[in-house]
């Protein structure tokens, strides 16, 4: 069972964390930790309207939060706001619900690695590493939201 966690392919993408510079002058920056297993997400955030242009991250996390991290990290600039809470609520999904992965059809594509993630669905233990890029960076967007909103 830890064999499907811990594959090839999770740990290749746990160790090219790509994005882990820290932004100069991010519009929020918001740090995420995982209660279970002490997993840590920092990210910062820089967007014009409602699309992501820059996007950094420290990670001190897991293997699999790693992988997360990575993946995520890949793709996040360039992505709207909306479908970046759809990632979320898609994660989550897949994770507690046994809902399907991010596929080709979801956002071109870009999201597609993350079915890698899918054997974590039976380690709730777990959940919560893997979705700490997910939430601290929709936590950035309404931190952005309510600052543009109140301003």
């Amino acid at each position: 069972m830890l064999n499907a966690l811990y594959n090839e392919k999770i740990l290749g993408f746990a160790a090219h964390i790509g994005q882990t510079e820290r932004l100069p002058e991010p519009d929020a920056t918001v740090t995420q930790q995982s209660p279970l297993c002490g997993s840590r997400i920092t990210v910062d955030l820089k967007m014009e309207g409602d699309r992501v242009v820059g996007y950094g991250q420290l990670v001190r996390a897991c293997a699999l939060g790693q992988a997360s991290a990575s993946i995520f990290g890949q793709h996040v600039v360039g992505q709207d706001a909306a479908t970046l809470r759809q990632l979320l609520a898609r994660m989550r999904a897949m994770l507690k619900e046994g809902g399907p992965a991010p596929d080709a059809e979801f956002a071109g594509g870009e999201f597609a690695d993350l079915e890698v993630l899918t054997p974590v669905r039976d380690h709730k233990a777990r959940h919560n590493a893997v979705l700490l890029p997910f939430e601290a960076t929709v936590k950035a967007i309404d931190q952005i939201e309510a600052r543009r909103q109140a301003g």
